[in-house]
């Protein structure tokens, strides 16, 4: 399956954006979805992710702010991000797999795309 992320941009801090993630070439129902980000000089980590099933599990950075959905008809999952704070910018990535995790043991990644949040 291929992942086109997009959705990202410059926010000031309190702002929202949402993030779109489409696949393509396989069966987007099959797959669990999730998010991950890497912000400048660190680790790529889990923000969100989301069962076949739709159930969402979510890293402690994110609760109460970010709402990660999907749309099966669409191929496509979303991160909606609200209350942004400067700490959560950084390059977000969505990501594929057959059994969702919150580690990085993800088989497909999409390209990313750049939040930055201004305080």
């Amino acid at each position: 399956v291929q992942l086109q992320a997009s959705g990202g941009g410059l926010v000031q801090a309190g702002g929202s954006l949402r993030l779109s993630c489409t696949a393509s070439g396989d069966t987007f129902s099959r797959y669990a979805m999730a998010w991950f980000r890497q912000a400048p000089g660190m680790k790529r980590e889990f923000v969100a992710a989301i069962s076949q099933r739709g159930e969402p599990i979510y890293a402690d950075s994110g609760k109460g702010r970010f709402t990660i959905s999907r749309d099966n008809a669409k191929n496509t999952e979303y991160l909606q991000m609200n209350s942004l704070k400067p700490e959560d910018t950084g390059v977000y990535y969505c990501a594929a797999n057959f059994i969702v995790r919150t580690s990085l043991a993800y088989d497909y990644w999409g390209q990313g795309t750049l939040v930055t949040v201004s305080s």
